[in-house]
Parts: C-alpha cells; structure tokens; sequence
C-alpha cells in the first residue's frame, strides 16, 4: 500500500491562478472598481470592522501549489482610497519533483490611498521549490503596510525541511523609481543553512514588514518600541530604514511566537503609526 504526501505524487498538472482587486475613492467611500479571478483563485469580501477600510480576501481553492504552479496577484488602491488584503488560510507549498512554484504579487497605491497587505505565512513542505516576487509601487502622498512570512515544514508533525529551494523578491518604488529590492534565496541544503549561525541559526520562521510612506522614517522608533525583545526562545528581530522605507524583520525558532508577534506588533503599529481603528481581520484569529 502506497502513502500520498502530496498532490505532486499524483500527476497533478500545474495550475495558472490569477486575482485582480482594484479599490477607488468615489462618492466619499472606497469602492471595488474591478475584480477578475481565475481558478484556484477567489477573492472573498467580508464586513470589515473598520468601514472605511474594505477587506479582500484571497483564497487558494487547490489546498496548496505544487512544481509548476503559478499565481499572479495584482492588488491597487487608487487615489485616496483605502483597503486591506489578506488570505483565508496560510499558503502550502508542497514537495516538488523538479519543477518551481511561482508567486507574483503587484501592489499598486495611488497617491494619498493606503493599502495593507497582510497575507497568513506560506507553509514551505520538505523538497519544496518556491520562486516568490513581491513588486510595489506607491505614489507620492500613498502608504503602503505590508509583509510576508515563511515557515519551514508542518513543525506540529514533525517535518523539517531539508532539501529544496526558497526565493523570495521583494522591489519598491516611489513613484516609479526603485528605492529598496532584497532577495532571499535559499537553495539545496536547507537543513545546512537552517542551522548555520550565520544562515538561519535554527529558526523555521522568518517575516520582512515594510512600511512606505513619506512619514516612513519618522517611525522607526515607534517600529523599535513596539517590537518584542529578542529571546532565549530564538526570536530574533530588528528594524531599519532604508532610503525612506521602513523595514522589521523576524527570525524565530517558535513560528507561533513569530505569528503571534507579527500581530501584536501589526494592531499596533496601524492605530498609533496611522491613528487607524480596528484590529486584524477575522481570518486571523482562525
């Protein structure tokens, strides 16, 4: 009798999902002025606790990628507007058998808009092969919060990543001109790396926040003042800004502390860096 592990070990063929969500300002509220989705991809709207600000949520109907998966996710806010986008669920990426999943998001904020991206992790299984990019453009007068976070394997089961490839992207422009790219890229020897005080130093979590704005570096301290101390437990964090645009970073060992963490940290950074009510949108308390 034979085990299934993942849906790559079935002959899946690969998927080409794609998701266009685009907010304006009109008649004194935000809007939705387009949406065109494309299977395994759905976008939900839930009512949001903050009525000024619309909630989009993406959902991965398939469960997960697997080798040769693609998503496109393009997300705007146009001039004055106001949104936040989530995910339903964490992102599963399973084993491959040679092939790269890829992941491309496109966040667009027109001037004086603010846009929040605040996807759950994505779950890298073992042998799997990720190639994520992460592009966003913010006008002058826009704010852009966003973040995203990886967890090495299923740690509840057990699992460890050991082999496979993790490349992550970010670019930012102000503007159309480029003011911050950063690139991860872990590749083969995952369990190498995860352990190597100068790689990983046996985290199985890690998260970049950015946060763009013309205000971007009048934060920083608020950033640091909010942001936990590092700890025995492996969670180690830091902030900097970087040619305007400010940037926290998390490594951990424990990737419910580092969720945990990213949320306190989140809620409050939005209502005293914004002066925004509301608190994490319900998908994040599942």
């Amino acid at each position: 009798m034979s085990v299934v592990t993942s849906p790559s070990e079935v002959g899946f063929s690969a998927i080409a999902g794609a998701a266009e969500v685009a907010f304006v300002h009109r008649d004194g509220a935000t809007r939705l002025a387009h949406l065109h989705q494309r299977d395994p991809l759905r976008v939900l709207f839930p009512r949001p606790d903050d009525p000024s600000t619309p909630v989009a949520v993406l959902a991965t109907t398939s469960g997960g990628l697997v080798g040769g998966d693609r998503l496109a996710i393009k997300a705007m806010v146009g001039d004055a507007g106001s949104a936040l986008f989530t995910t339903q669920s964490a992102e599963k990426i399973y084993r491959s058998t040679g092939r790269d999943c890829r992941v491309d998001v496109d966040l667009r904020v027109g001037p004086k808009a603010w846009m929040e991206w605040l996807p759950h992790e994505t779950i890298v299984f073992n042998e799997a092969r990720l190639r994520r990019s992460t592009v966003a453009d913010v006008a002058a007068g826009g704010r852009l919060m966003a973040i995203e976070a990886i967890v090495f394997g299923r740690i509840a089961r057990g699992e460890r990543v050991t082999q496979g490839l993790v490349r992550d992207e970010w670019k930012i422009r102000r503007g159309g001109r480029l003011v911050w790219a950063d690139a991860l890229h872990l590749n083969d020897d995952l369990a190498g790396i995860g352990a190597n005080p100068a790689g990983l130093d046996g985290a199985v979590g890690l998260a970049s926040f950015v946060y763009v704005a013309d205000d971007a570096a009048e934060h920083l301290d608020l950033a640091r003042a909010l942001m936990p101390a590092n700890d025995e437990n492996g969670l180690k964090v830091g902030t900097t800004v970087v040619n305007g645009v400010l940037i926290a970073r998390w490594l951990a060992r424990d990737a419910l502390a580092m969720r945990i963490s990213i949320g306190v940290f989140w809620e409050a950074f939005r209502r005293r860096g914004s002066g925004r009510a509301g608190s994490l949108p319900r998908v994040w308390s599942n």
